[in-house]
């Protein structure tokens, strides 16, 4: 077992809370009130411009091209994410401009980049892979039935695809090359599994 593997293994339950929490489950039924939806599109831009600049931090310190390289084309796949966001914003008429991150988006996106300033390119990896791997795994879970037919069908099909599998998978390669199985490391994935659990509840905490 691939240290990634075993740090997914081992937060498998954190992983199903997440599936099972309201706002997920809400996503996949399409029940989820609009105006929560909206909210957390928001507030996802802002996370993922951090994601991204925590992977151009990551390049920046690989020892080697080949990770600088893929470090860089993972931040390229955020950029895609961010058009899909800003497609919702111009639909669902969100101002990106005018998003107060919560402090449950503070918290995680504070931790990203206090990781990648700090820590070598293994802990960065390891601070980053819960948020792909996780999203991977509820978008496959969500659409294992096939995609709905409902507002939220995009998103769906947005983490059920290959090619965010791939990302997924590239970014657990270079966790698996740089970092060693320490309790920091194990901590670390915890805690931004804890992080991802708390991102959904903050959007359904939010009332209209």
């Amino acid at each position: 077992m691939t240290l990634s593997q075993e740090l997914w293994k081992a937060n498998q339950d954190l992983a199903q809370e997440c599936l099972q929490h309201p706002f997920v489950q809400g996503i996949g039924n399409g029940s989820l009130p609009r105006y929560q939806f909206a909210h957390y599109v928001g507030q996802d831009a802002f996370f993922l411009e951090s994601f991204a600049r925590a992977y151009s931090i990551a390049a920046a310190k690989t020892p080697d091209w080949q990770a600088f390289e893929v470090f860089h084309a993972l931040a390229s796949g955020v950029l895609e994410e961010l058009r899909l966001h800003q497609g919702y914003a111009k639909t669902w008429g969100i101002d990106f401009l005018a998003v107060k991150p919560t402090p449950a988006t503070r918290r995680y996106t504070d931790f990203l980049l206090a990781t990648a300033w700090s820590h070598d390119v293994g802990l960065t990896a390891v601070a980053m892979a819960p948020c792909m791997r996780l999203y991977a795994f509820l978008g496959q879970q969500l659409g294992k039935d096939g995609i709905p037919n409902h507002d939220y069908a995009d998103w769906i099909r947005t983490y059920t695809g290959e090619e965010f599998e791939q990302l997924s998978g590239q970014l657990e390669h270079l966790l698996d090359r740089y970092a060693a199985s320490t309790p920091l490391t194990h901590s670390t994935y915890r805690y931004a599994m804890l992080c991802e659990r708390d991102f959904f509840q903050s959007a359904v905490e939010l009332t209209a």
